[in-house]
């Protein structure tokens, strides 16, 4: 199983955004942390599976240490577990 680091912010008027520093552009919402993280694994891994499809190559995750060498990265993370069926493994 893949673990992509997720970034997960939360402003006082909206649900919780995530967005993934080694998968620019695949972004997501949940109304709260379990459905966020639900909802991460989800848009992660149809983006994958897109990648897959089109022959293009599957990024490595990066270390929670380089994650969290850019300041702004700090604000909150976690980590989201892509099942292996997704990529067709």
């Amino acid at each position: 199983m893949r673990h992509y680091i997720a970034l997960i912010h939360k402003d006082p008027d909206s649900d919780f955004g995530v967005s993934f520093p080694d998968l620019p552009g695949v972004i997501t919402a949940g109304t709260d942390m379990d459905d966020a993280r639900a909802m991460a694994a989800e848009a992660v891994a149809l983006h994958l599976k897109g990648l897959a499809e089109d022959g293009e190559a599957i990024p490595e995750p990066s270390s929670l240490d380089a994650i969290m060498a850019c300041i702004e990265n700090r604000d909150s993370v976690c980590s989201v577990d892509i099942p292996m069926q997704a990529l067709g493994e």
